[in-house]
Parts: C-alpha cells; structure tokens; sequence
C-alpha cells in the first residue's frame, strides 16, 4: 500500500522565463527606451549579471518580449476558439479588453504601445511587432468570415482599429469608464453583424 504523497507541485519559472515576463511588464509600463536591464533584472528577481547570460542586449529581451506576446496571443485565441460560435468569440475578445480597462487607463494597451514604440526604430522590431499584430488581425478576419462576411478582413481591421483606439483614448485620459463603454459598444456591433 502507498503512502499518500502531496501532489507535485507546478515547476516554478526559471530565470529566462522570469526575465520575458518582466521583460514584457516593464516594456509595457515605461517603455523600451526607458526601461534598463537592471529594471527588468529587479521585476524579475533575477541579479543583473544574470541576464547577460540569457540576453547579451535589451533588444534581444525585446524580442523575447515580442515572442511571449505572440504566445500570449496563440494561447487566448485557442481559449476563444472553444467558445460555440464566433459571435461569442469576437465578444468574448472585447469582454477580455474591458477587463483590462484599469491597466489600459495606466499603461494602454500592453502590445499596441510597444508597437508603437517600435515602428519608430528601422531595425526589424517593428516587423516583428507587425506580425503579431497580424496574428490578431488575421484571427478576427477568420471569425467574421466564419460569420459569412466577404469583406471579413475589413471588419477585423476595423475592430482592431476600434480596440486600439479606444485603449489609447482610456490611457490618454485615464478614464477606464471609456473602455467600458466602447467595449459595449463594438459588442453590439458584432452583434449586428451576426
């Protein structure tokens, strides 16, 4: 007969894994030119000698940033794509925004500022941005074509477009109340659409 063992337990992040995340936090909440390894370092409880290790410049943390925003994004997409229809799935995306309306207000929206930042560098960071934000785009464009729309690439542009709008109006102002009530608003659009 066994004993009875505790349940193992989830492997804490390692370091490097430590170091993205914070990576991609500090980007989002002062920007890449601003943000030095030892910020990232202390975010991710790691000693600054340690991140030379992983990352020999802050443009390679960059990237890894980048890279777990695309995987963030491949993951929430994957959740969505559970949902029943892609009306609820559309929704769902705009209902996951509004939720975030506080850190909108604060920081705007976590990629699009860091896109942002970027596309005024002329290194390939931008490009690489760009592609994610293609990953976002492309996933609407597959739910409103699902929803029998031929111009389903202009809807997801235009709802891309409506979220980073209004998340840069909601940090602009500092008025989550606005992300609430946009959101409401693109949902009905969706809605109508279905």
């Amino acid at each position: 007969m066994q004993a009875d063992r505790p349940a193992p337990r989830a492997k804490a992040p390692g370091k490097r894994e430590r170091l993205i995340t914070a990576a991609a936090q500090v980007f989002h909440e002062q920007g890449v030119e601003k943000t030095t390894l030892g910020d990232i370092a202390r975010a991710a409880d790691v000693p600054v000698g340690n991140v030379y290790y992983y990352f020999k410049t802050k443009d390679q943390l960059v990237e890894a940033a980048i890279g777990a925003h695309a995987q963030q994004l491949q993951d929430l997409t994957a959740l969505l794509d559970q949902l029943p229809t892609p009306q609820d799935r559309l929704k769902a995306l705009v209902g996951g925004w509004v939720g975030q309306r506080d850190l909108a207000a604060r920081f705007g929206c976590p990629f699009g500022t860091l896109a942002s930042e970027l596309d005024k560098r002329d290194d390939g960071l931008d490009q690489a941005a760009a592609t994610v934000m293609r990953l976002l785009i492309d996933w609407a464009e597959r739910q409103f074509r699902a929803m029998g729309h031929d111009d389903a690439r202009d809807l997801a542009v235009t709802m891309i477009s409506a979220y980073q709008g209004m998340s840069l109006l909601t940090n602009t102002l500092r008025d989550p109340d606005l992300m609430t009530t946009q959101g409401a608003r693109l949902q009905g659009w969706i809605d109508s659409l279905a």
